[in-house]
């Protein structure tokens, strides 16, 4: 079992940068690869970028080149670092942990990212 807890959401106005975090506990976080998603109201939950457990990296098309994602196994962290914001960043944004079939089993409660004109 994996709980897993975001941060770093608020406000930023468009062009601006934020950093979210998603602190692991509990039993095995770099054996998981771990993933940052969002759902914006009326939309489909988007899997942002991803990142396996040999720190391979993967990103949607909307946000190559602006975000990237990184793990730190020894603080059982993944991060997201958003920058060049655009308003249609704005989602909630929750971290996953893929468990052993390849689908995400283990959810944060999300992170409420906001941009602004």
């Amino acid at each position: 079992q994996v709980q897993l807890v975001e941060s770093g959401g608020g406000f930023v106005q468009a062009g601006g940068s934020l950093r979210l975090s998603c602190a692991a506990s509990g039993s095995g976080f770099s054996s998981h690869a771990m993933g940052w998603h969002r759902q914006a109201p009326g939309k489909q939950r988007e899997l942002v970028a991803s990142i396996s457990i040999s720190h391979i990296t993967n990103y949607a098309d909307s946000v190559k080149g602006r975000f990237t994602i990184s793990r730190d196994n020894a603080r059982n962290t993944v991060y997201l670092q958003m920058n060049s914001l655009q308003l249609e960043d704005t989602s909630v944004y929750s971290c996953a942990a893929r468990g052993r079939l390849g689908s995400w089993d283990y959810w944060g409660q999300g992170t409420q990212v906001t941009v602004s004109s």
